[in-house]
């Protein structure tokens, strides 16, 4: 398994829009269980489902008034991919 770890900004606290929802949702629709913070969102994914999974996370937040994207990868060694 892949760890997908992404934040989305702007960010407003104790208020996530619809631009940090929706990636959550989205991957939710994938079947992905989502760890859901308050800096940043996290998942464990198949790498193989990782190219759509990350296309759907940066869809849905820009589509829904995200204005920056960060996102990291790691292997299932734990090393940055």
């Amino acid at each position: 398994m892949a760890r997908l770890d992404f934040t989305v900004e702007p960010f407003h606290e104790g208020r996530p829009g619809a631009h940090v929802t929706a990636p959550v949702d989205a991957l939710s629709e994938r079947g992905v269980e989502v760890d859901f913070g308050a800096f940043g969102t996290s998942c464990e994914i198949d790498p193989d489902a990782l190219p759509e999974a990350i296309a759907d996370v940066v869809r849905a937040a820009f589509a829904n008034g995200a204005t920056r994207l960060t996102i990291e990868v790691a292997g299932g060694d734990g090393e940055s991919a």
